[in-house]
């Protein structure tokens, strides 16, 4: 059995530490969102990830040249 304590009811932060339980035991289990989210979120979410790498890139970039 897994277990996974939550503080103060923040379960955003300790769905993340189940999930790495889940993958260091080997078990294939798919964990789903619980709640719906609007494309307009999903799209900002995705800018946010891309301009995110693409500052990582430039950060590498101009570290080893």
């Amino acid at each position: 059995m897994i277990e996974v304590s939550v503080h103060y009811g923040d379960v955003s932060r300790a769905f993340p530490i189940l999930k790495k339980t889940i993958q260091k035991e080997g078990r294939g289990v798919k964990i789903k969102k619980q709640y719906h989210e609007k494309k307009s979120e999903v799209r900002a979410k995705k800018k946010a990830e891309v301009k995110k790498k693409r500052r990582q890139q430039e950060s590498r970039r101009q570290r080893y040249g």
